[in-house]
């Protein structure tokens, strides 16, 4: 995704300018291909967006197939956390995460963004990856795809206005409700992350309660979802400190989600 940089001799003119002449050229027609792509028909709904579509480039389609399965297989499990960042949450997250050695997903607001970009920083710094989470928690269920679109590309725009250059490699609809939405992120190059497990994290039903649905939920392979942020998340901070101490010892690992 990053721009190669080449370097020319200036001591051979004739070269250099058969060299930019063919550059031209490649560029010319990644142009018109561009300018027929569906990314490129479609109109921003605001100047944030349009502005949003011209800074956050797109990875090229991917499969829109929702994700469920870790990376790899066996006795494997990837922790998400939704609706972030949280400046309560997040950075006692990053602590316990950091302690157990894991990796996992962060999949971000573009509203929270805007005023924790700092915390975006850390977890990027950390070693952990993100998630576009659309920018306002919409849901996506009636949403049309040119208006699916404009959203990703803001969102990633925001996060990237935080961490320059940071991949993005994941999209996760809000509530589960994908709507058109799988297709229109597989076209911009993020892979549609789904779970098989939400424990209700929410819900604050006590620490222990919600480690034993953990427990009981949890599959080799599988894709949990949690919450580092919409509300008080200290139960989830603290059910997943001792989730991934009891989950190592039995000889599991925490694994990122396919791609």
């Amino acid at each position: 995704m990053s721009p190669t940089r080449s370097t020319h001799s200036r001591s051979h003119p004739q070269p250099r300018r058969r060299r930019m002449a063919t550059l031209a050229a490649v560029l010319a027609c990644a142009a018109t291909a561009w300018v027929g792509s569906p990314a490129a028909t479609a109109s921003p709904t605001s100047t944030t967006a349009l502005t949003a579509a011209t800074t956050a480039p797109a990875g090229g389609p991917v499969s829109p197939a929702l994700i469920t399965t870790t990376a790899h297989p066996g006795n494997q499990v990837a922790l998400t956390f939704d609706d972030g960042p949280s400046p309560q949450y997040t950075p006692q997250l990053l602590q316990v995460l950091k302690k157990h050695q894991v990796k996992a997903v962060f999949c971000v607001v573009g509203e929270q963004v805007e005023w924790q970009e700092a915390t975006v920083r850390a977890i990027v710094a950390d070693g952990h990856t993100l998630c576009n989470h659309t920018y306002r928690h919409r849901d996506l269920t009636t949403v049309s795809p040119a208006e699916i679109e404009a959203d990703i590309k803001q969102t990633d725009a925001r996060i990237r206005a935080a961490v320059p250059g940071v991949e993005i490699p994941y999209f996760r609809a809000p509530y589960g409700n994908w709507g058109q939405s799988p297709a229109v992120a597989a076209n911009l190059g993020l892979r549609p992350l789904s779970w098989t497990l939400m424990p209700g994290d929410w819900e604050l039903p006590g620490v222990d309660v919600l480690l034993q649905r953990l427990r009981d939920g949890i599959t080799p392979t599988g894709v949990v979802t949690l919450h580092d942020a919409g509300g008080d998340r200290q139960q989830t901070v603290d059910a997943v400190d001792r989730l991934i101490a009891e989950y190592k010892a039995k000889g599991w690992n925490f694994d990122l989600p396919s791609r």
